[in-house]
């Protein structure tokens, strides 16, 4: 119960009010607790895990999980990121120097010095050569998988729905039908959604990402009971691997409580 304590004693702002209070204050008593270590909350995974969480929102009420998340960055941070997602702004804290992700001993992400340039520019570039697969396996991978679609993955965006994916026109669901049908994750279907989190980041980059120096610093997963038992967890060891499985982010929590005794995922 080490991750469930540590937890416990760590205090963050809380976005709803500005306070600094115990992440898991009002979290007892609770079926289940789903707790989000994130890293940059303009980071790509984390404004699409916060879709997905979104996407299964009525699993989340039918097995009475309580979610709450810390992210890096500051108050102005968590706001952006909540009006942006529809996050419950009462469940998100922010870490602007990712204390608790070093408390956890969570993947920093590649940490290459180079001659010259500051903290930031290290990690801008670093950034950029984990995009490219360095020190972040899998990312190129998943990269691809937004582009040419999973049949293993449900479908993303509603026939009926509409799409604002700048510098894309807007583009409606059913458009994906033409690369190959309907019910599965369809071709590009993924890169536009992808698209359309980074030009949100981008047009407020100030806002989502006030200290550059932790753009590589990955996150975590864990699931507790009601007991503070850890039934789950998943630590990111790369860009775009916020899941164990990607196809299908959540579904760790299809089986509770079916898998309160089932053996952890340390991924």
């Amino acid at each position: 119960m080490k991750e469930y304590a540590l937890l416990n004693s760590t205090s963050c702002q809380r976005i709803s009010d500005g306070e600094i209070v115990p992440i898991l204050n009002d979290c007892s008593p609770v079926n289940f607790l789903l707790v989000l270590v994130l890293p940059q909350l303009g980071d790509f995974d984390s404004l699409e895990y916060a879709w997905w969480l979104q996407k299964e929102a009525e699993l989340l009420a039918k097995k009475q999980i309580t979610v709450r998340a810390v992210g890096i960055g500051d108050r102005a941070s968590g706001e952006r990121f909540c009006d942006y997602t529809g996050f419950d702004r009462a469940a998100l804290f922010v870490d602007p120097d990712a204390k608790l992700h070093q408390k956890l001993n969570l993947y920093s992400g590649l940490d290459l010095k180079f001659p010259g340039f500051s903290k930031g520019q290290n990690a801008w570039l670093n950034l950029i050569l984990m995009c490219a697969g360095i020190g972040s396996p899998g990312t190129l991978k998943e990269v691809f998988r937004g582009y040419l679609g999973d049949r293993s993955a449900p479908q993303l965006i509603e026939d009926k729905e509409t799409v604002q994916a700048p510098p894309l026109p807007a583009i409606e669901g059913s458009l994906f039908n033409k690369a190959g049908g309907n019910g599965f994750q369809r071709p590009f279907e993924l890169a536009t959604l992808r698209l359309r989190n980074m030009g949100e980041v981008l047009s407020n980059w100030n806002i989502y990402v006030p200290n550059p120096a932790y753009l590589t610093q990955r996150g975590a997963t864990f699931l507790f009971d009601s007991t503070g038992e850890l039934i789950y967890q998943h630590r990111d060891r790369n860009i775009l691997g916020f899941a164990k499985n990607m196809s299908r982010p959540l579904e760790f929590l299809q089986d509770i409580p079916q898998t309160k005794q089932a053996s952890l995922s340390n991924d």
